[in-house]
């Protein structure tokens, strides 16, 4: 059996908490299924780190990201600890650039029981995903951007083709594996192509891939009209593709629809390494309370291990992600997980309880 090295950063703040809690469901989904087996690599790195060590990874366990099979990270950041830029400490945003982690991949979906905040019945069935290109965009100046004279602040947007073409493709075949199982098959090219050349690049190359893949329905909106329509009707869409920033911003709307971070799993892929970490930030307000909800978390996990089934051929890594998502929607179902996030008296604690539990029943 091979085993599957995984690069685990729990990072700073609660992080730590639902680190913990995660890789308990992850073993035991493993002693469950079977078949596979998975050696966690747990490196310091964060905020936290580097006020200790004037460094926010090291060198040798930044280039240890990229030997693992894959990344597994909590969260990073404190508000108080930043570069001498002024920028946070943020090494999962070096480890995208470096190891190519191009497609952001953010579902956004409406579990049982939970908080919907719009009134429209409809909301229940909100199911897509926002596809974030992780890796140009407006963060491509990050470290690079410029201030003259203290009176100019200037930043650029760069869009590639090369990572276009790549993300778009994505984009397609997400499209295509979610419409097996019932979605639209739709994608969503989200920009601003109607004031800057950059997004009309981005739009004109979509078009392009577009084509190759006839099969799928392929739609455009600007990006102040989508934020419209995720408020009005976010049930119709299935994937939307975007630029890094924008995609950054209506994740976030995302999560607020159904229910708040703590249900905002995020992957960024690329062609040989991903990364998963839930998309909610180290919330230090709420640090050893057992106040923090970690359904992101777990299913950033799932996340992973259905990645790994497919770049190993792996079935049982695919039943065992299968097992951790059905285990949080029945968790909601049953109301055997209701978080302190919604006012439920259910703490971090008594959530993983309440997987593990649910996880041994199947």
């Amino acid at each position: 059996m091979k085993q599957l090295n995984v690069a685990v950063l729990p990072g700073d703040g609660i992080g730590k908490e639902i680190m913990v809690a995660c890789l308990e469901v992850l073993n035991r989904v493993q002693s469950k299924v079977g078949g596979y087996s998975l050696n966690f690599i747990k490196i310091d790195a964060g905020a936290e780190f580097y006020v200790r060590t004037g460094i926010d990874i090291t060198k040798s366990d930044f280039i240890g990201c990229g030997e693992a099979d894959a990344i597994l990270f909590g969260a990073m950041g404190l508000p108080d600890v930043f570069f001498e830029d002024g920028t946070e400490i943020a090494p999962h945003l070096k480890i995208r650039d470096t190891y190519g982690l191009y497609a952001g991949v953010r579902p956004v979906k409406a579990y049982p029981n939970t908080p919907i905040v719009l009134a429209d019945e409809r909301a229940k069935n909100i199911d897509f995903v926002i596809l974030r290109e992780s890796t140009e965009g407006m963060f491509a100046s990050r470290g690079k951007g410029e201030i003259t004279n203290d009176s100019i602040a200037r930043d650029t947007m760069v869009i590639t083709r090369a990572t276009s073409e790549k993300l778009f493709d994505f984009a397609f075949k997400l499209a295509r594996k979610r419409k097996a199982l019932g979605s639209k098959g739709e994608v969503t090219c989200v920009d601003k192509s109607n004031v800057f050349r950059s997004f009309a690049f981005f739009r004109k190359i979509f078009g392009e891939r577009a084509l190759l893949n006839p099969d799928i329905a392929a739609c455009h909106n600007y990006v102040d009209a989508q934020a419209l329509y995720l408020v009005q009707r976010p049930w119709d869409f299935d994937v939307l593709v975007m630029e890094n920033l924008m995609a950054d911003i209506l994740s976030d709307l995302g999560g607020g629809l159904v229910g708040g971070m703590g249900m905002a799993p995020c992957a960024e892929i690329g062609l040989n390494h991903a990364l998963f970490q839930p998309a909610h930030g180290s919330a230090p307000t709420i640090v050893g309370k057992d106040k923090a909800n970690p359904t992101a978390m777990f299913l950033s996990a799932a996340m992973m291990l259905e990645w790994l089934a497919e770049r190993n051929s792996n079935e049982n890594l695919q039943t065992a992600s299968t097992m951790i998502n059905n285990a949080v929607e029945e968790g909601f179902r049953s109301l055997r997980t209701q978080p302190c996030e919604y006012g439920g008296p259910h703490g971090s604690d008594e959530h993983l309880r309440a997987i593990l539990n649910i996880i041994d029943e199947m």
